[in-house]
């Protein structure tokens, strides 16, 4: 048998560091035996799904040096390997379920939904729904047919009290109460599949011996289970890996901690020593030493030395790691060429240059004023925001709803942050150069330098993103509490309503 190890990201944002973390595991699996490592592209989300961030993911996995056998660029003989271009084979095995009864169209609408949930809540029971709960009489279930209404396919799950015992290669039997277990969504009323289905699916057609993955899917391991039953498939071994965690225990966000993989690329840290703090989360080599190149890790490869306590990701302790690769793999001459490769290039520089034309008479005054391009986060403090004259709630605020909308831009140009800061000075009735005064402070670590439009297009997402988090812990005194984030929650969805009302 080969064995094969796949990972399986979604192209919605930003390449997380948690899911090079996973591809790193599954690539050192599939490597020490010889195996297969395959990227599969899980971008059954259309809303959110982006070509732009399919690439991110391409890329920012490359720059550390994970490479995959198969894959949407590469091929191979288990294609097409984007879940988008999977449609009709999802629905063939759908229809299959409901063949065999194993699955029913269910035409219940979100607010039937949420009663159901809120009875059963009630009631001191799960929330999770049965098919008990959701059939409707075969009368209505014509009407609505008949009516063309929307409908889901759901997979039936036992109603009955018990566990369902998974084997899991790190944490062996695990019991599983079925009473937490929905009826759930396989196929999507937009004829998509949800995670559940076409992750079964493909990883039985693409022969995928081994799933490693992150533990927050344990739960839904029942569920994969029956489907594996139910299509009378043998499942594969299961492997749930701690989940990487904040240095206060919580699991890793970034609200807390910058988590793009693009994030640490454009601070400078070499993607040796990335990959190799991310070998050391929960597990370790033979002789404990802290310093391995992947070559390394895969040679000493044993996955039994994970170490199922939540692997803390210390920025600190990342820095200290790359600092001793900086000393101690790099000649003065390859330290230059890092230099050049990272941020002194010529296609970044001509990006700065024309900011800095019009504000420049001798050549000395552009290291001050393009300092910001080429640094981390700006030496600013509380007291520079204080200094704009803006009360603190509406500075966290302003922060807070901006930090979302970033988030959210999945185009990032000019014209789309644009129109995104106008519609958020309009919201807080400020003009553009009002509202702007404290994010030229949290972009640049000053009141006054180049565009600070400009300068988000030439920073990229991800550094924009993370001064302003960065500034939004500042302003609010060490980060946003539940109480207020609520709150906030509340004005920015108002927000996105009366956006979405004008447009």
């Amino acid at each position: 048998m080969t064995v094969r190890t796949r990972i399986a990201p979604s192209p919605t944002g930003d390449p997380h560091v948690g899911t090079a973390y996973i591809a790193l595991f599954n690539l050192c699996f599939a490597r020490q035996h010889q195996g297969k490592f395959i990227l599969r592209i899980e971008d059954t989300d259309q809303q959110r799904s982006t070509a732009e961030s399919e690439q991110k993911i391409f890329e920012s996995l490359r720059w550390l040096g994970l490479d995959w056998d198969e894959g949407p660029d590469v091929g191979g003989e288990f294609g097409p390997y984007r879940q988008s271009e999977r449609g009709d084979i999802y629905g063939k095995y759908a229809q299959e379920l409901l063949d065999k009864g194993k699955a029913f169209k269910c035409y219940r609408t979100s607010e039937e939904l949420d009663e159901l949930r809120r009875q059963r809540q009630l009631a001191g029971r799960s929330t999770a729904l049965k098919p008990s709960d959701l059939y409707l009489p075969e009368e209505e279930v014509a009407k609505r047919a008949a009516a063309n209404a929307p409908f889901v396919i759901r997979m039936l799950v036992p109603e009955h009290d018990g566990a369902c015992v998974i084997d899991d290669l790190l944490r062996g039997k695990v019991a599983l109460d079925w009473s937490m277990v929905d009826a759930q969504i396989l196929l999507k009323s937009d004829g998509m599949p949800t995670y559940h289905l076409a992750n079964v699916v493909d990883d039985h057609l693409m022969q995928i011996t081994h799933v490693m993955r992150g533990e927050e899917w344990l739960n839904s391991a029942p569920k994969h289970k029956l489907l594996y039953e139910y299509f009378g498939w043998e499942m594969p071994v299961l492997c749930h890996l701690p989940l990487l965690r904040n240095p206060d225990k919580s699991k890793l966000s970034k609200r807390k901690n910058p988590t793009s993989i693009n994030f640490y690329q454009r601070m400078g840290y070499f993607p040796a020593a990335m990959l190799n703090y991310l070998g050391r989360m929960g597990w370790s080599m033979p002789d404990e030493r802290e310093k391995f190149s992947l070559e390394e890790m895969i040679a000493n490869f044993d996955i039994q030395r994970v170490s199922l306590g939540g692997p803390v990701f210390d920025v600190e302790k990342l820095s200290w790691l790359n600092g001793l690769y900086l000393r101690e793999d790099f000649t003065d001459e390859q330290l230059i060429a890092e230099l050049m490769t990272w941020a002194f290039n010529s296609d970044y520089v001509k990006q700065i240059i024309p900011q800095l034309r019009p504000r420049i008479e001798v050549l000395s005054d552009i290291a001050p004023m393009a300092s910001f391009f080429f640094s981390g986060m700006p030496k600013v403090t509380k007291a520079d925001y204080d200094a704009l004259g803006f009360e603190e709630a509406d500075l966290v605020e302003l922060f807070q709803l901006l930090v979302w909308e970033m988030d959210n831009l999945t185009t990032w140009n000019k014209d789309a942050i644009l129109n995104t800061v106008k519609a958020l000075a309009d919201n807080a009735e400020l003009k553009m150069r009002n509202y702007l005064q404290p994010v030229f402070v949290a972009i640049s670590g000053s009141t006054s330098s180049t565009s600070v439009l400009d300068a988000m297009v030439i920073l990229g997402p991800d550094m924009s993103r993370a001064r302003l988090r960065f500034a939004l812990d500042l302003v609010s005194g060490g980060g946003v509490s539940k109480k207020l984030t609520k709150k906030l929650e509340k004005t920015y969805q108002a927000f996105l309503a009366n956006k979405t009302a004008t447009d």
